[in-house]
Formats: structure tokens, C-alpha cells, sequence
């Protein structure tokens, strides 16, 4: 396993094509509602990515033909836009890429549609939560297998299932590098963190069974059983300090800021 440490100033374009990233997840959020087609979401993002200078990282990206990777209900990852309205009651995964001067964005959050049902709420917090608890396990000296740890335990402690055929990467001037980064197994494995290392955390969690089946598309995988799924990202670079989750005001960066000041 190769992992590619970035330098500080290479760290900081990867902060500037994370914030273009987060820019259109934002404003996604004031976008999905019930009547909207995640076509149209599609078009939206990749105006704003290119308005600011990016390029689509998913768009053509082994034959994907979208800039928005969107999973709806019980669709897990890699769903294709498409015409069909969303509903009051559904949520919506969705994945947005960008290479922007030569460097990788990568995160992804997944909406509410309208009122959801309780289960729903508590499967979105729930993986919501369990990434912030993977990424305070990005520290130097820490091992790999610390983050997926702590993410299976949280999710599984409420109930919900880790998918296993998708897991976390590597990120950089490439979209996908080393190392993989499982949501899932034993504390203290694997590969030692070290300052410089980008990771692009995902936790992909069902309401029902881990199982996962593929649509004749190629691309979009769903739950086997029907059950919903959610998903959340952000890239993350190992610092001296901790964690630097890229691209946005995450609470964790202000105990990193701490740290730095004192």
C-alpha cells in the first residue's frame, strides 16, 4: 500500500477544491424539495463547479455519465440523475467531485425530502455521527482500521448495518488513491497515519441488512432488501494537530485551530 502524502501548500489547494465541493452541497440543500428532479439538481451543480473554475470529477469518469453521484431511498451510491420528482418522505444521497487546479474534492450528505419518517431521521444522524466519530480517529500514530472501528460500533450500537462493498480512499491529485478506508473492522490494524495523508471517509449505512445488488445500469447499487441507506463524506488530512476535515467549517477544525494556538 501506497499512501501519497501531500505537502502544506498541497493541502491547501485540496482545501480550495473541497470548498467548491461543500459550496454545491449547500446549496443543494436549499434545493431538494418534493417536485425537483435530481436531473435538475445535476445541471445546477455542474453550472456552479465550472462557474468557479472546476471540472465534474464524476462526469465520464469510467463511463459514469452524471457530475452528481444520487441515491434515492434505498439506492446506496453511485445512482444516475434522472427525471423522475422527488416525493415528500424520500431522502436523497447525493456525491459531488471535483478536480479543481489539478487536485480532488470529494464528499457527499444525504437530505431529507420535506417530513421524513423517524427511522429515517434517526438513520441519517445516526451515519452523520458516525463519520464525525471516524474522523476524530484521524490523528499521526494512529492506525487505519481505528476510523472503520469506530464507525462500525456507532452504527451498529443503534441498530443499522456497514455496507462492505464500498468503502473510503485515498484522495488527491488522483480521485480514488491509496489507501482503501473500510467503515468497518478490528482497532489498532493497518496502515500508521501520518501528517500529509488525505482520506475521503464515507460511511455507506442501511436500515436493514449490509447486502447490496446492482441495477442492469452497471452503476446504481441498492440495498438487497429494500431498506433505506445513507451516506455521508468529507476528505480529511492528517495534520500534527489532528484532523482537517477540508473544504468546510467542521466543528472538529476549530479544536484543530485550538490546538495550532496553544
Amino acid at each position: 500500500m501506497s499512501a501519497i502524502r501531500k505537502t502544506p501548500g498541497e493541502l491547501e489547494l485540496m482545501d480550495e477544491a473541497n470548498r467548491v465541493v461543500h459550496r454545491v452541497l449547500d446549496g443543494l440543500a436549499e434545493r431538494v424539495a418534493p417536485g425537483v428532479t435530481t436531473r435538475e439538481l445535476d445541471r445546477w451543480a455542474e453550472g456552479l463547479i465550472r462557474d468557479a473554475g472546476g471540472v465534474p470529477a464524476f462526469r465520464n469518469y469510467r463511463g459514469f455519465p452524471s457530475t452528481l453521484c444520487t441515491a434515492l431511498n434505498d439506492v446506496i451510491v453511485h445512482g444516475i440523475p434522472d427525471d423522475r420528482p422527488l416525493r415528500e418522505g424520500d431522502i436523497l444521497g447525493i456525491d459531488c467531485g471535483v478536480l479543481y487546479k489539478g487536485y480532488y474534492g470529494d464528499a457527499a450528505r444525504t437530505y431529507a425530502v420535506g417530513a421524513i419518517s423517524e427511522e429515517a431521521e434517526r438513520l441519517l444522524r445516526v451515519t452523520s455521527e458516525a463519520l464525525n466519530l471516524g474522523i476524530e480517529q484521524v490523528r499521526p500514530g494512529g492506525r487505519l482500521s481505528d476510523i472503520g472501528h469506530a464507525i462500525q460500533r456507532h452504527v451498529e450500537g443503534h441498530g443499522f448495518s456497514i455496507v462492505r462493498e464500498f468503502v473510503g480512499h485515498g484522495v488527491g491529485t488522483a480521485l480514488h488513491e491509496d489507501p482503501q478506508v473500510p467503515n468497518f473492522g478490528r482497532a489498532g490494524k493497518g496502515l500508521r497515519l501520518k501528517p500529509g495523508l488525505v482520506l475521503a471517509i464515507e460511511p455507506m449505512v442501511n436500515a436493514g441488512s449490509p447486502e447490496v445488488k446492482t441495477d442492469a445500469d452497471g452503476w446504481t447499487a441498492r440495498t438487497a432488501d429494500g431498506s433505506l441507506s445513507a451516506h455521508f463524506e468529507y476528505s480529511v488530512a492528517v495534520t500534527p494537530a489532528g484532523p482537517w476535515v477540508l473544504g468546510c467549517d467542521h466543528p472538529l477544525n476549530e479544536r484543530l485551530n485550538a490546538r495550532k494556538a496553544s
